[in-house]
Parts: C-alpha cells; structure tokens; sequence
C-alpha cells in the first residue's frame, strides 16, 4: 500500500526530529513525509535543512493555514495522488520500529476499515489476569487485562456516571473511556474514536470529510470530532501491535486558563456531534460529569506541584461552561 505521512508541528524542532529518526528505522517507510510547519521562528526549517530523510517535504504555512486543524487539511491537500492511506502523528511521539507495518496491517486484515489508529504503549501499566477477574473500584478490567483506575473515574463509578461504553466508544451522554483504555492485548478492536496524533485513513475518506476548523489552534478533541462523524459511514480500529511512545511536549500549547475552557466548550461541541438531540437524561449526565471535573481540578489546585496552572485550568473550566448557557458552538458537519 501507497502511504503518505502528515506530520503538523508548532516550535517542537527537537521532539519532531526524534520522531523522525524514528521513522527512518520502520521496516515500512512511507511513499511520502509531509511536514506542515506553523512554527514562527526558523528551527524547524533549520533542522531538518541539516538532517536529510527520505521522500520528505515541508512546508512553512501563513497565518491563513496556522493551528492543526487548518494544518491538516493543508497537508491533505498536498498528498500524492496515489496515495492510499494518510497517516498522522503527533510531532512528540517516537515509534517502536515496525509501527507503519502493523498499521497498515490492519486495513489487510479488515477491508472494510475506513481508519486505523496506533497504541501509546509508554503511558500506563497494565496487568494480565484471569478473565474471570472481578476488578476492585479503584481498578479498570478489560479483555482479560487490569489497569489502575484514575480518582476522577472511581468517583465516577460511585456516582453511577461511569462510562457504558467499551474504551473508545462515546456514550449518549459523552465523557467515554478513551482508547487510552484498550489494554495491551496484541488485538485489533473496533473504536468510533481515535487519537488525531496515532491515527490513519483511507485517501478516499478526504473526499467526505475533512477537519473542523471550529477547532482553532491546539485543536483540543479535534479528533474525537473528525473521527466519530467518519465512523457514522464506515468502521475504525485500534492496533494495540501498532506501537509507539508519546511524550507530550509542553511547547506550544495554550495557557490553562484557555485550555481548561476549550476542554468544557470543544467537549460540548463534540458531544453535540454524536448526540445532536440528547434526551434530558443525557443531558443531566453531561452537565453532571463536567461540574464533577472542575470541582475535581479546583481540588487538584490544592495538591499538585503547578498550583496556579491548575488553578486557572479550573477558573477556565467553570467559564467555559457558564459561556454554554448564552454562546453554545454552532455545529458544522
């Protein structure tokens, strides 16, 4: 298979070069490496003018293109036309050496795949168990596999808010378990959402859909949106064999005050994407979830180490969802 690699950046000169060292060892290497520079100094340019790769292109955008919504479909525009498969990552990750090959893998073994998306094997630790394991509250069980549950879903459980889901799957009321939560189980599963910076597609699901720009800047749940309005027309995976590292570079990112807002408000939005009538139930639970969070996060601002960040992550949280009752987003599908 003919397959393109987009990769969108924003002053992360150093990570995008590991990512890239990392890409030069894949036993599969793409057709073509498209980088998509937003950056407003020249390191980016710089670095890679002395570090040669294989098929690679960049591109520095204006302003007119600048924020990873506007960046990918920028680089969507540019891909070879007989390319197959577009692949996306993040420009903080590193991948294990035959990432690409198991990637692709997946659209052999199930044709009707429209996206397939990566494994993030460096963030958490998971236990084998018996599949008749009763998992503890303080534990996440999934397909034979135990996880330590974070306090936000334990307080969630006892509250009767948790997920009814399976990882990757958003339900009627939102707030799922990400994909963060399929275990390391060597399988395949099926999701409706994938992780933007881990994920592929089919070329010809460019010809549908393309990324919202009501997702300016950081693009925060850019993903989740784009992503479950592909998997109304078709099926997406996970390949837990298709593993990589992602470490999160703090570089470019908003300030929390702003963060803490895009994540009540491009929540909505996304919720609204899956759930565009929601029953009053539903609507109870998501308001429910969300107050629960920020109270969570105020908490957090008298226990974490960065007290004033996430402080003003909470104050943006609150904010963000006040604005919901004079100023919702307006839809674009």
């Amino acid at each position: 298979m003919r397959f393109s690699l987009i990769v969108c950046t924003y002053m992360r000169s150093k990570p995008l070069l590991e990512l890239l060292k990392s890409v030069d060892l894949q036993s599969v290497y793409p057709n073509e490496i498209l980088i998509i520079d937003a950056s407003l100094n020249k390191e980016t340019k710089n670095v890679l003018s002395e570090n040669e790769f294989r098929n690679l292109e960049y591109f520095l955008v204006s302003d007119d293109n600048r924020g990873l919504t506007k960046q990918r479909n920028f680089g969507i525009s540019k891909v070879a036309v007989d390319s197959e498969i577009i692949c996306f990552l993040d420009d903080d990750t590193v991948l294990k050496n035959n990432y690409f090959e198991e990637l692709l893998n997946t659209y052999e073994l199930y044709p009707d795949a429209l996206g397939a998306g990566g494994y993030v094997a460096n963030e958490i630790e998971w236990e084998k168990v018996e599949n008749k394991y009763k998992p503890s509250l303080k534990e996440f069980y999934f397909d034979g596999w135990k996880r330590k549950d974070g306090s936000r879903f334990v307080l969630r459980k006892k509250l009767n808010l948790d997920s009814n889901c399976p990882p990757g799957f958003s339900p009627s009321f939102s707030h799922g378990r990400s994909v963060s939560f399929l275990p390391p189980s060597s399988k395949i599963y099926q999701a409706e959402q994938l992780m933007g910076g881990v994920s592929s597609f089919r070329k010809s699901v460019f010809d549908r859909f393309s990324f919202s720009t009501y997702f300016e800047g950081y693009g925060l749940y850019e993903d989740a949106d784009f992503s479950i309005r592909v998997a109304k027309a078709g099926k997406l995976y996970i390949n837990t064999n298709a593993k990589l590292s992602h470490f999160h570079d703090s570089a470019g990112r908003p300030n929390q005050y702003r963060y803490g807002k895009m994540v009540v408000r491009n929540g909505w939005y996304v919720w609204r994407v899956k759930n565009p009538d929601p029953k009053i139930k539903d609507r109870f639970k998501w308001n429910a979830i969300t107050v629960l969070l920020t109270l969570i996060r105020f908490s957090n601002a008298l226990t974490e180490k960065d007290k004033k960040q996430v402080f003003n992550e909470s104050i943006g949280r609150t904010f963000g969802w006040i604005s919901l009752l004079f100023n919702k987003p307006k839809i674009t599908l």
